[in-house]
């Protein structure tokens, strides 16, 4: 009975590495007392590097990929209605130097598209349901915060002054979301929350500088491009960094406690 117990425990985390090592609210949730995670992959996802990938993508695939619809929609349907009616007058967000040394860049359109694969990684990454409802969790409380702000005090990017029939994409994105649920930037919050979750778990996984690098850019990349579509403004962008920060630090202090409450229990 012990063993079994303790091999559901393995499944929390991967055994590639030693484990993160977390104690209290530090940046990188690091600690003098690591957590011995010691933890297994999935049944299948032994032999080489590319095998095992795809073992952790497959991964209670359908569970992850279900719920992340489900919310994805919930979320929208919340964020659609109060863009489209405000309950309060909307205030016009201020914009800052750094706006004018952000000028429009139409490229920025991808990286600012890209989120939705960006912050897919980190979910499908989760080893165990524990820990992705964890996650789960915390990016739904920073949504509905941000809802909430969106609800008392609506408010909306300043007018560009680009004539959006220029630019296809562009005037598409902006018929779809337009410029209001500005401050603070979820998109932004959002990339910023999966980039800390994304290098917790590909240290798990012993991922190199190469990859962590790669992630970060790509996360700085879709916070640049909020602003280079003008989509959003500095302002935003600041905020929905904090909110990010903040949510994603306290998700990992939970996560860190849940698992080694297990430990000492077992």
């Amino acid at each position: 009975m012990h063993w079994s117990m303790g091999a559901k425990v393995a499944h929390e985390g991967y055994l590639l590495a030693p484990g993160p090592q977390c104690v209290s609210l530090g940046i990188l949730m690091q600690s003098k007392n690591p957590l011995n995670f010691h933890a297994a992959l999935p049944a299948d996802a032994s032999g080489p590097l590319s095998v095992r990938w795809g073992a952790i993508f497959r991964h209670d695939f359908w569970f992850k990929f279900l719920g992340t619809s489900a919310f994805i929609t919930l979320f929208f349907c919340a964020y659609i209605h109060l863009l489209k009616n405000p309950a309060f007058p909307v205030f016009i967000v201020p914009l800052t130097v750094v706006d004018d040394w952000i000028g429009f860049a139409p490229l920025a359109l991808i990286p600012y598209l890209s989120l939705w694969l960006y912050c897919s990684l980190p979910v499908m990454l989760m080893p165990s349901r524990r820990r992705l409802l964890n996650f789960g969790a915390w990016v739904g409380a920073m949504c509905l915060l941000a809802l909430a702000i969106f609800y008392w005090l609506p408010n909306a990017v300043p007018p560009s002054h680009i004539d959006w029939a220029l630019y296809p994409g562009m005037a598409f994105l902006k018929g779809v979301d337009a410029a209001g649920n500005a401050c603070p930037s979820l998109h932004v919050a959002t990339a910023v929350y999966s980039s800390f979750w994304l290098y917790w778990l590909m240290r798990e996984l012993r991922q190199g500088w190469h990859s962590q690098a790669l992630q970060i850019l790509w996360g700085v990349a879709i916070v640049y491009s909020t602003m280079a579509t003008k989509q959003h403004v500095s302002l935003d962008a600041l905020a929905g960094i904090v909110l990010g920060i903040v949510f994603a630090v306290f998700s990992r202090w939970f996560d860190c406690k849940q698992l080694s409450t297990r430990q000492l229990i077992l």
